[in-house]
């Protein structure tokens, strides 16, 4: 007999912003056209009820793969260090999809609905306080312009 499935519920974790320190453009490869986006020092911040702070400059940053099917694959490492002084590993993969991505890697300001951009963050800290992020699953809503060197997430506890 099957079992009813609960539905995930989605809480509201975070706000992240970010402002680009550069976006290089490795060109094509054997896997697909590599550019990698590196966050400015100091420019990062997580905002939320629970998580507040700041993304460490030079704690990473996105090497996007856009594949020979037009998706744009993501690849992003972070270090959060929380206004109370804790240290966050944040590292997520994600997809950025549609007609309008070519506009938007091109650095065309162009509205987040006219893109699809999902992530999934995972964590990583060894503070007590913040220990319970070890141990969700999280989804992210993104925009980015780059015409501004600027990306945003959305991010939510899947409950």
């Amino acid at each position: 007999m099957p079992h009813p499935y609960p539905s995930p519920q989605l809480k509201p974790l975070f706000d992240l912003s970010a402002t680009l320190e550069r976006f290089d453009d490795l060109g094509d490869t054997p896997q697909g056209h590599r550019m990698l986006a590196v966050v400015g020092q100091g420019s990062g911040t997580i905002s939320g009820d629970r998580v507040r702070g700041q993304i460490l400059h030079g704690s990473g940053g996105d090497w996007l793969l856009v594949r020979p099917d037009g998706a744009g694959q993501l690849d992003v490492r972070i270090t959060i260090k929380t206004d109370d002084e804790a240290l966050i590993y944040m590292r997520y993969e994600g997809i950025a999809a549609g007609a309008a991505l070519p506009r938007v890697l091109a650095g065309e300001a162009v509205p987040p609905a006219d893109y699809y951009f999902r992530t999934t963050p995972y964590f990583e800290t060894g503070s007590d306080k913040y220990a319970w992020l070890n141990k969700i699953v999280a989804v992210g809503v993104g925009q980015v312009d780059l015409s501004k060197g600027w990306v945003g997430y959305r991010v939510y506890e899947v409950g």
